[in-house]
């Protein structure tokens, strides 16, 4: 190995272990911040907590990278138990209303709580929007858009996300 080479691999270990300590100090911050279990998972960088409502995060659940979860003044967005959200996740509490006029400011916005229950599966680049429950054992499937309420024990997927199926065993 060069020693061009050797410093590279330093340079970029250094570097990694910077970033992952600066994300831990992030993701320390959430946990004081909201309710976070100590046995949830920031699975990945670049994910964001924010806003002035409730986040409650629950045990042996994760979140994968560059996700945002959001809770607006007054809103709860929950999470259950032995939950699994991808990548790319997008969970909201508020949403400007499309046919507002954006010149009004404050642009009108719907603001719900979301809530995904326990043992649930959300793939990659999924979009929740306010007011949505996502029930017990459930999965929706990747690059959805979920704008209603999702039973327990179905499998969901699509822009706007619907029914795919029942699974075949039932709710836990």
């Amino acid at each position: 190995m060069t020693i061009k080479n050797a410093l590279a691999v330093f340079f970029v270990r250094v570097m990694t272990s910077v970033l992952n300590h600066y994300y831990g100090l992030v993701y320390n911050n959430f946990r004081t911040r909201y309710q976070i279990a100590d046995t949830f998972n920031f699975n990945g960088h670049d994910i964001l907590l924010y806003g002035e409502g409730e986040i409650i995060c629950g045990e042996n659940s994760y979140v994968g990278d560059r996700s945002t979860l959001q809770a607006a003044k007054g809103c709860k967005l929950q999470i259950g138990n032995w939950c699994q959200i991808s990548s790319n996740v997008r969970i909201f509490t508020q949403t400007a209303i499309a046919d507002a006029d954006f010149s009004q400011k404050p642009v009108p916005s719907k603001f719900g709580d979301v809530s995904i229950g326990n043992y649930c599966w959300i793939g990659a680049n999924v979009l929740i929007n306010p007011n949505v429950t996502i029930g017990e054992n459930s999965v929706v499937g990747a690059n959805s858009v979920v704008s209603k309420d999702v039973p327990a024990g179905e499998i969901w997927g699509g822009v706007p996300a619907r029914v795919i199926r029942k699974k075949s065993y039932g709710t836990i």
